[in-house]
């Protein structure tokens, strides 16, 4: 099988989230399967990192990373990303592919690999990975519904099928826009052998001595507005007049400057000296955080799946999701974690119940093991993937 991944950003230009790690864990071990991979997508965050315009081999992919148009920077921190050469390059090359797998919604490449393949009678697959639910969708919704209605709209309704990472997604998004797409629902994966090793719980302690003899709460993802943080500190907050013992360390790259809105609810609430912030941390600097807390809290208000809540659960860690992250139905019938309303009653409620009954913490800790290795694994997800990808190809034939 061969496909063409269009992306508008890609590997390693991490800092612009989730999707980022998990669609190139997926492409690496698809190309581990005998799938032929090729990656266009643009060199946003990346210009001078990586050769633009030209194919470059990132860990076994094909990638191509093209340059793009700042003419529309005035629409959001990443523009419209609008880039002729990878027009051109589509338009020449896609002929050579059987089918074309896209991720996002709100930009040129989407719009533009998904009119191309429809010129051209080439089978494809778009992955919203989340965009197209309520609490993203309706955030600036007058110019998104424009958008969607103008362009997205017959994008999406005519792909060959649509991929949602989660049931939740599936239903946030697939059934109430009405759309009439095959579904294609495969989670993300991870590479459980990241996990095999964790570095020692003291290590993140000599890193950050203030968090000696502490248990440690952690947060790791984009800050943003839609990660929950401020509930999270609140509830922190409701903690910390009960208990001595706690420190929130906060890891992820600031996003739009929410980081100060943050830095000032601390301020406000008198907690400066039990948070710590850390910047984005990759490979084993990200491992040591996680081997070095004791509970991960993700309080989003809209998570199409929760890859570092997988992450956590994989490191060991006993964790606590609000039911708006996309897994949280699944973590729940496995009692693999807790799941809390986004409130800050509500997550306070739910880390409470870990920190003052040690067997839960324990049991929901090991249960969240399990859980990941049985659903999670990037080799069981590819092999799914290309189960339905076949199946594409099969009734386009």
């Amino acid at each position: 099988m061969k496909i063409l991944v269009v992306s508008p950003s890609y590997w390693p230009a991490t800092d612009l989230g989730g999707p980022i790690f998990s669609l190139h864990a997926l492409n690496k071990m698809l190309v581990k399967k005998s799938v032929d991979v090729t990656v266009y997508t643009t060199d946003i965050r990346l210009k001078g990192k990586v050769a633009s315009n030209r194919e470059a081999i990132v860990d076994g992919v094909k990638v191509t990373y093209f340059s793009f148009s700042p003419f529309f920077e005035f629409l959001g921190p990443t523009g419209w990303q609008f880039s002729v050469p990878m027009r051109k390059a589509l338009e020449k090359n896609i002929k050579d592919f059987e089918l074309v797998y896209i991720l996002s919604v709100w930009n040129y490449p989407v719009i533009m690999a998904a009119s191309v393949c429809r010129r051209f009678n080439k089978p494809y697959v778009i992955s919203p990975r989340g965009l197209l639910c309520p609490w993203p969708f309706e955030r600036k919704f007058f110019k998104k519904w424009v958008y969607y209605k103008l362009l997205a709209e017959k994008c999406i309704r005519k792909a060959d099928a649509i991929h949602y990472t989660s049931s939740d997604e599936r239903e946030k998004s697939h059934e109430r826009l009405g759309l009439g797409n095959k579904v294609i629902l495969v989670p993300n994966g991870i590479d459980l052998h990241e996990f095999n090793s964790l570095p020692l719980k003291n290590e993140l302690v000599i890193k950050y001595p203030a968090l000696k003899d502490k248990r440690v709460i952690l947060f790791l993802g984009r800050i943003n507005p839609k990660k929950g943080i401020d509930i999270l500190i609140k509830a922190f907050s409701m903690l910390s007049k009960k208990r001595k013992d706690l420190r929130l360390v906060i890891t992820g790259k600031d996003e739009e400057g929410y980081k100060s809105r943050i830095v000032r609810l601390i301020r406000k609430l008198r907690l400066q000296d039990k948070v710590i912030f850390t910047d984005m941390l990759l490979g084993r600097e990200k491992l040591k955080v996680y081997a070095g807390s004791d509970i991960f809290v993700l309080a989003s208000h809209s998570e199409n799946f929760g890859m570092s809540a997988i992450e956590a659960m994989a490191s060991g860690l006993a964790v606590v999701i609000s039911d708006n992250v996309g897994i949280y139905r699944d973590v729940e019938e496995n009692d693999a974690g807790i799941i809390a309303k986004t409130s800050a009653k509500s997550i306070y409620n739910g880390i409470m119940k870990l920190l003052e009954d040690e067997g839960l913490r324990k049991k929901i800790s090991q249960n969240g093991k399990s859980f990941v290795r049985e659903f999670y694994s990037i080799d069981k997800v590819a092999d799914k993937m290309i189960e339905e990808l076949e199946g594409i190809l099969r009734v386009s034939r």
